[in-house]
């Protein structure tokens, strides 16, 4: 049997593991001390905290949604949650998406988004390739201006021209001119929004996820991978661990100065993606009033948080006995803690902080070659049996069931190629 070693077990390194394991010996390695990666969660005083904003499930896709229930029993484990979600503007709470709630917003203001919907130009549309022209196209220079880019901008910090159209397939629906206008007539309940309605452990949030799709694998944690060199027709980890395969859910900028081939066109691959830019979080565990929210966007410039997260709306069992609810404000960057501290004092809801975490990458921030760049380095390397994989590895903003899904599509590949070599 052969051996394919996964560098990682975030979520993707797991459904990897689990997908592969009955058709290859399977060794994951991982640097932290428990699996999970981006979703890890922690317990602070009795309370859940998501360590990287708050993770729940939902997948569009019947494959992966079989796949992922497969490992869970969904009615007695699960909760099944209805997304409700706002936007603090100018110290009101205004329903998400805002444009299904222009209504909400005070008369002129909603007069010139309107205006703005319904003088554009149709046959600009075919020729938009970049975020921001694809949010001025669809929403208006207004709305653009009040919501889309300051919200944006704090969460991506940098230029969104120069993020390409194609970093939003799966992630936003096309706006319908139409359903915006009966929306706010008729002001009926958005529905096809990704985590609309999503599911969430009862106890132990996406931690218990990682715990359970850890179990069975064969996973060395604390265990960084610090050295891989390419032999003939195998690969060496750290000098001793004897592998037929690699899949690394890594930092690809990190690779290079990891990997040892002997391969000019991959040496220059490996540079090439050094440069890719990200951004890290910096999240607020925090104490709350009691409400029935579970996302509040922050656009404003008055903060520089972005987002609060309500986790403890998402299941009691997150919250600490006869204490109040808990939530989670996140910050794009490195923010000091004094800073958020005094910030969370001007957002709604009484919050006091209970504890705070830095990931120094959440975010990957794709321009108009990064995924060119990606694309020839996968090809280069799994002609050398191996393969990138999740978020930081192939640069793609991936929630929780696309990491699932990349992952189960890799696996197909892996055991295609068994069945000629065999």
């Amino acid at each position: 049997m052969q051996t394919i070693s996964i560098i990682g077990a975030g979520i993707s390194g797991l459904a990897l593991g689990q997908c592969l394991k009955d058709e290859f010996h399977v060794k994951i390695f991982e640097q932290a001390s428990k699996p999970g990666g981006l979703i890890q969660c922690d317990k602070v005083e009795g309370n859940l905290f998501h360590k990287v904003g708050g993770h729940v499930f939902n997948a569009k896709d019947k494959t992966v949604s079989d796949w992922f229930w497969s490992f869970f029993d969904k009615e007695n484990e699960f909760i099944l949650t209805k997304r409700n979600a706002k936007i603090w503007l100018d110290g009101h709470f205004i329903g998400y998406p805002i444009e299904d709630h222009l209504y909400q917003l005070e008369k002129n203001f909603s007069k010139r988004i309107i205006h703005d919907l319904l003088i554009r130009n149709k046959e600009e549309a075919g020729l938009i390739t970049d975020f921001e022209s694809f949010l001025i196209h669809n929403f208006g220079q207004t709305l653009y201006e009040c919501y889309f880019k300051p919200y944006n901008m704090k969460i991506w910090k940098t230029d969104l021209s120069s993020v390409p159209l194609e970093w939003l397939e799966g992630k936003l629906p096309m706006p319908d001119l139409t359903s915006i206008i009966c929306n706010n007539i008729y002001r009926e309940e958005e529905n096809v929004m990704v985590h609309s309605n999503f599911y969430y452990p009862k106890e132990g949030g996406s931690q218990f996820i990682a715990d359970r799709l850890a179990q069975k694998l064969d996973i060395s944690f604390c265990t960084p991978v610090t050295h891989i060199e390419k032999r003939k027709n195998h690969y060496l980890l750290n000098g001793e661990f004897k592998s037929d395969k690699l899949i690394y859910t890594g930092d690809v900028r990190k690779l290079g100065n990891v990997l040892n081939i002997d391969d000019p066109e991959i040496e220059s691959a490996l540079e090439g993606v050094k440069h890719l830019r990200s951004n890290g979080t910096s999240n607020v565990l925090c104490e709350c009033d009691p409400g029935e929210l579970s996302w509040l966007y922050l656009p404003e410039a008055h903060t520089q948080a972005h987002r609060i997260i309500y986790t403890g709306n998402f299941s009691p069992l997150n919250n600490a006995v006869e204490k109040r609810p808990t939530c989670v404000v996140e910050f794009s960057g490195k923010v000091p803690i004094d800073i958020m501290e005094e910030e969370i004092q001007m957002l709604p809801g009484n919050l006091i902080s209970l504890s705070h975490n830095y990931e120094s990458n959440s975010y990957v921030i794709q321009d108009h070659e990064s995924r060119s760049k990606i694309a020839h380095l996968k090809q280069l390397l799994e002609s050398n049996h191996f393969y990138l994989l999740g978020r930081f590895a192939e640069w793609e903003y991936y929630n929780m069931d696309k990491a699932m899904e990349a992952s189960m599509k890799l696996q197909k590949h892996l055991s295609f190629d068994r069945g000629l070599s065999t």
